[in-house]
């Protein structure tokens, strides 16, 4: 008898192909999210988008900000969504710690890059970027 095997190839949700344009990425980080029910069921679904989104450290913890959720007209009546709330996002202190190191650099920011599942969990890729000099 053969075991099952999950997906190896994480699947798609959203990308950020601005961010390649406007940004030279020199790091990738991979994080968790802190979703909702109604978030993950509009992920599953492809009602994303990352365009003009940014992450911020403070207070030892990460914060994805305005990411769009749009949830769906199926969404329970007793929740109220909010597409634009701030989510968020699961990291190692290990990790926080040196985001923040780099983010001090002069010209260095943090962008989201895509966003993934992966093992059933929702993934998101964030990119130490230094923005492209006119």
């Amino acid at each position: 008898m053969s075991k099952k095997t999950k997906n190896a190839s994480p699947s798609t949700i959203a990308q950020n192909k601005k961010a390649f344009h406007d940004y030279f990425i020199e790091e990738r980080i991979e994080a968790g999210l802190a979703l909702e029910g109604w978030e993950a069921k509009a992920l599953r679904a492809g009602k994303v988008q990352l365009k003009e989104s940014y992450v911020l450290l403070k207070d030892g913890e990460s914060w994805l900000f305005g990411c769009h959720i749009s949830p769906l007209l199926s969404a329970s009546t007793h929740v109220h969504p909010d597409a634009t709330r701030t989510r968020k996002l699961l990291l190692h202190r290990e990790e926080i710690l040196h985001l923040v190191a780099s983010v001090e650099r002069r010209g260095y920011t943090l962008i989201p890059l895509s966003l993934y599942w992966k093992q059933g969990r929702a993934k998101l890729e964030i990119g130490v970027a230094r923005g492209k000099k006119d």
